[in-house]
C-alpha cells in the first residue's frame, strides 16, 4: 500500500473543511429561518419537518456549489506576475524597474 505523507493528508482535510463549514453555516441559517417563518408566528407550533427539509436542501445545494467552485479553481501562470504596470509582481514591486538608459530586452 502506498503511504501518504502528513502534508498531503492535511491539505485534503483542509480542502474539505472549508466547503463543509460554508455549507454548515447556511444549513443552520436555513433551519432557523424556515423554523421561524414557516410556523406563521409564535402562537402556532413550530414546523420542524419543514425546517429539517429546508436545512437538508440548503446543505446539499451549498455543498455542491462549493465543490463545483473548488473544482474550477486554477492558479495563474507564473509569467503573469512579471512585468511592469498592471502586471507587476506584488512580491518584488521595484525589482522590475530598469533605468531609462537601458533598452528593453526582447522575449
Amino acid at each position: 500500500m502506498a503511504q501518504k505523507h502528513p502534508e498531503e493528508q492535511r491539505s485534503v482535510r483542509s480542502s474539505i473543511k472549508g466547503p463543509l463549514m460554508f455549507s454548515a453555516f447556511w444549513t443552520v441559517l436555513a433551519f432557523f429561518a424556515v423554523l421561524i417563518f414557516a410556523s406563521g408566528g409564535s402562537a402556532k407550533t413550530p414546523r420542524f419537518d419543514l425546517a429539517f427539509t429546508g436545512a437538508g436542501i440548503a446543505f446539499i445545494v451549498t455543498l455542491v456549489m462549493a465543490a463545483m467552485l473548488s473544482l474550477t479553481h486554477k492558479d495563474n501562470a507564473p509569467h503573469l506576475g512579471e512585468g511592469s504596470g498592471v502586471n507587476r509582481s506584488a512580491g518584488k514591486p521595484d525589482a522590475s524597474e530598469k533605468p531609462e538608459d537601458e533598452e528593453p530586452s526582447s522575449h
